[in-house]
């Protein structure tokens, strides 16, 4: 029986588990957990929670963060730190590219929009506000890229699927966008070498949200992960012989014949982190009274926004506070307002039938996900998958050993409320009217 190692390095921690050719876990699993953008620190804990477990494996397969950008020296040294999805630095250097070429046929092109999130705004930025540290640079790649390069003293290489999350790579062709590198004064020499191909039993890292939705079985067009870690995201993963992005939409690919598309939120688990920071404990369930009780309109933007207007300028706002509102108002509220912003992405997906909720934090509350149900007005169904993204780097690693691993399992269902239907939908309306206020249209 196969055996593989899959690691999963997070926006805010790593970790390593074996499985077993049928997808199941078969030793315990390692996790470290970090916080900042040193990117040697994230080499430091892979290593601890690899160490010792790629033995006696029959290949290693990995999930990792997208959209990260890091400078490297000659000598593939770190000139910066990590720069993520978080590091809006580079807002105005997006309204610049915006201003100069045409964002919808980019998108078209490469399914990500003209956001400090992607790779065109980040060396924009990083070209006017550290021009030495732009031009040193020998090449320019994403965590993973350095990571595989750190364990295994190989050059730098990116796998597609890694590449199609930096907004910079021609989807249909799977090569560099000569158009953007133009625009950018920037080499192909200093990419990365694009490869799909193995090194020393280590399969390429794949974008972690594709891994997600492989890890949790959501693979067609009709059944959608709804998925909370750090951000938020409602995305399919299905075939397709040419990838075409639609508007408001991403697009990545996780290997030659399947692509991931979807909406993400930079507000998710940091929010509801956020949440219990800010506000006095939880005084109860948050599930007892409907929107027009609490009569709060949330926009969950304090990240900027993502899906599906793509302004990184956004801010966090919350209409209809009273002297009588409560901090359980505001989570409600806040947690509601995720769920409509969802709601409005999975608008942009008429195909999907299904909703899987993953994320160790949704799956651990279960008050949210009932309000996702409601939120979106369709059954939202608990995967038992706790770990998505790590499973995901697993089966895909058996899939290119020619294993099939078996159907993961899915969990409770949560039906939206009847009851309470037209007061979630009136909610929504409320919050579209105050967002299409603050983005003045």
């Amino acid at each position: 029986m196969a055996t593989v190692l899959a690691l999963d390095v997070g926006s805010s921690s790593v970790r390593a588990q074996r499985f077993d050719e049928r997808g199941e876990p078969v030793d315990e699993r390692r996790q470290e957990t970090y916080a900042g953008e040193d990117p040697d620190e994230i080499v430091r804990l892979v290593r601890e929670v690899v160490a010792g477990r790629d033995e006696g494996v029959d290949a290693v397969g990995a999930s990792c963060f997208g959209h990260s950008l890091l400078a490297l020296d000659a000598a593939g040294r770190p000139l910066t730190p990590l720069l993520g999805w978080r590091d809006s630095r580079s807002a105005e250097a997006a309204e610049w590219l915006r201003r100069r070429i045409d964002g919808p046929a980019v998108q078209a092109r490469t399914g990500a929009h003209i956001h400090p999130s992607f790779w065109p705004a980040k060396l924009v930025w990083l070209a006017e506000t550290q021009p030495d540290v732009f031009r040193n640079a020998e090449r320019f790649v994403s965590f993973c890229d350095y990571l595989y390069a750190e364990l295994l003293g190989v050059d730098p290489a990116s796998s597609v699927s890694v590449a199609s999350g930096t907004g910079l790579l021609d989807l249909a062709e799977a090569h560099w966008d000569s158009e953007l590198l133009d625009l950018l004064g920037l080499d192909e020499e200093r990419l990365p070498r694009l490869s799909d191909e193995p090194r020393d039993g280590w399969y390429p890292a794949l974008i972690d949200g594709a891994c997600s939705n492989l890890g949790a079985g959501c693979t067609g067009k009709k059944r959608a992960a709804l998925m909370v870690g750090t951000s938020a995201a409602l995305r399919i993963l299905y075939e397709t012989e040419r990838p075409a992005p639609r508007p408001g939409l991403f697009l990545y690919r996780l290997d030659d014949r399947r692509v991931v598309e979807g909406g993400a939120l930079s507000d998710g688990g940091n929010l509801y982190a956020w949440l219990n920071a800010a506000l006095t404990a939880s005084e109860g369930p948050l599930t007892e009274q409907d929107p027009d009780e609490h009569g709060l309109t949330f926009l969950p933007f304090l990240g900027g926004e993502r899906s599906t207007g793509w302004d990184p300028n956004a801010k966090g706002a919350v209409t209809g506070l009273t002297f009588h509102t409560t901090p359980n108002d505001l989570r409600q509220a806040a947690l509601e307002g995720v769920g409509f912003r969802l709601a409005a992405v999975a608008d942009l997906l008429p195909e999907v039938e299904e909703v899987v909720a993953t994320g160790r934090g949704l799956l651990a509350d279960r008050d949210w996900i009932q309000l996702m149900a409601d939120a979106l007005a369709r059954p939202v169904t608990a995967s038992q998958v706790e770990e998505a993204s790590l499973r995901g780097a697993a089966v895909a690693t058996l899939e290119r050993l020619g294993r099939e691993a078996a159907v993961a399992p899915l969990g409770e269902v949560f039906h939206p409320r009847e009851d309470r239907a037209d007061a979630y939908r009136s909610a929504r309306e409320r919050q579209q009217r105050l967002y299409e206020v603050l983005r003045g249209d």
